[in-house]
């Protein structure tokens, strides 16, 4: 006689063990296999991606040698440092006399810190407003454009000047708005007196505002036509059928499609407001004076490479990044309230 394995009841049903689950191969399972919800072991699971971590590996001992190790020479922030204690320089460190916050003592007694202080924060804010703008209102524009093919020229013309380096930047500049320039040569023409932009302690901010646009506007394009490219065209259609004109469809479709990206770059630009451009700026600094061409980055590399006062130049560094940092965490935090994700989720 043969008996069906298909329970009659419910009663039958429920006498069947739990520990013993039928899966579609035909196997049970029991408590110690892994369950459905799709949770690895970290043995499972490097044995999974083992190729992905393999070619990692070199990009994370290159971030570990060039950016985690070096953390540790900070510790001349609190000494007195002399390098030439020994020729190694890690035994120059262990044999340097401590200090404690005589140094930052210092720093914050030196009117050429904030001075240098004072520069960097008013370059940041006008890049702020007049440069990180101007990638999206480009973009927008150039996204705009019905052509491909003149879409691609604008598109390429505006990065090119990205591949420049800065000494070529300026040179450009010089020739247009130097003592010699174009510029001057046009208005003594006409008879007036030629103007030395790059020369001008004044409108120095500026000329370092413009040089930036110039040069980086069109790395910030392409970060915004990409997040451009992701809109689907449905929503376009179904915003005019409901009677958008174009300034609606941007504002009510556009701009929401930037504004995770916008967001994330605002809160990498806030981290980045103590770094103004090192080289750019150290390239025109004795032209105007460190009155005004004095930033925290040359102010470090001044005192600590030409100076030799390597404690107080790490001091001052210590003292920008920790700061940094802070602004970092403070803007994301901004872009979590607005409902952004920033640079990490909550």
């Amino acid at each position: 006689m043969s008996y069906s394995t298909v329970p009659r009841s419910r009663a039958e049903a429920k006498k069947k063990s739990p520990t013993q689950t039928p899966v579609a191969s035909g196997r049970a399972t029991g408590p110690g296999d892994e369950k459905a919800s799709g949770k690895l072991s970290l043995r499972l699971r490097f044995r999974r991606d083992r190729v992905l971590l393999l070619m990692t590996l070199p990009a994370v001992l290159l971030v570990l040698v060039f950016n985690y190790i070096p953390i540790l020479g900070n510790v001349i922030a609190f000494q007195e440092y002399d390098p030439y204690i020994s020729d190694n320089g890690v035994v120059s460190m262990l044999n340097s006399p401590f200090v404690g916050l005589e140094n930052f003592q210092r720093i914050f007694e030196d009117s050429a810190f904030w001075n240098a202080v004072q520069n960097t924060l008013i370059l940041f804010f006008l890049q702020l407003v007049l440069f990180f703008p101007i990638p999206i209102l480009v973009a927008l524009l150039i996204n705009s454009v019905v052509r491909p093919r003149v879409r691609a020229v604008a598109q390429a013309v505006l990065y090119l000047p990205h591949f420049f380096s800065w000494v070529l930047v300026i040179a450009v500049f010089q020739q247009l708005f130097g003592g010699a320039g174009v510029l001057s040569q046009l208005l003594r023409e006409n008879g007036y007196d030629g103007i030395n932009i790059m020369t001008n302690p004044d409108t120095f901010p500026l000329l370092i505002t413009a040089q930036s646009v110039w040069k980086d506007a069109g790395w910030g394009i392409i970060v915004f036509l990409a997040a451009l490219a992701s809109v689907s065209p449905d929503l376009y259609e179904a915003a005019a059928m409901d009677g958008a004109g174009r300034w609606r469809r941007m504002w009510h479709v556009t701009l929401p499609a930037l504004r995770p990206v916008i967001a994330l770059l605002l809160v990498l630009r806030v981290g980045d407001a103590l770094t103004v451009g090192f080289e750019q700026i150290l390239l025109q600094r004795d032209a105007v004076g460190p009155g005004a061409g004095e930033v925290l980055d040359t102010f470090v590399w001044w005192n600590g490479v030409r100076n030799q006062d390597f404690s107080y130049a790490a001091a001052a560094g210590l003292v920008k990044g920790v700061v940094s940092l802070g602004l970092v965490l403070a803007a994301n935090k901004v872009a979590h309230l607005m409902g952004e994700q920033g640079v990490y989720k909550k």
